[in-house]
């Protein structure tokens, strides 16, 4: 069974930066892309960013291009770092694995393991 456990978040100014990171485990994992989505209260979730298993591959939302930065540590860990951070990048962020390796997909139906999710608030 793979397990999925974000990390980082918190309160964070409007203007600052935050990082999250994901760990992904389990004796059944395997190389695979990996994405970030996130929900507001009231709203939909949402694609944040994602990345292939090697790198190479990104996609970022259009409400974040240029302020993050997703990337793999290695094969089962990878991080998102956002700057200039804005009220409305409060939601729960969601890291989750995809079934691809190579598709860095900002479609939330090509993820099967999800993690819990942690809060993310930014104050004005």
């Amino acid at each position: 069974q793979v397990q999925v456990v974000e990390s980082g978040g918190g309160l964070v100014q409007a203007g600052g930066s935050l990082r999250l990171s994901c760990a992904a485990s389990g004796r059944s994992f395997t190389p695979l892309a990996m994405g970030w989505f996130r929900q507001a209260p009231g709203k939909e979730i949402e694609p944040v960013a994602a990345v292939s298993w090697h790198g190479s591959n990104t996609y970022y939302a259009d409400s974040v291009k240029g302020r993050a930065t997703i990337s793999r540590y290695n094969d089962n860990t990878m991080v998102l770092q956002m700057n200039s951070a804005k009220p409305q990048d409060t939601a729960i962020y969601y890291c989750a694995t995809s079934t691809a390796t190579v598709n860095a997909s900002g479609s939330s139906r090509d993820y099967v393991r999800w993690g819990q999710g942690v809060q993310v608030t930014v104050s004005s």
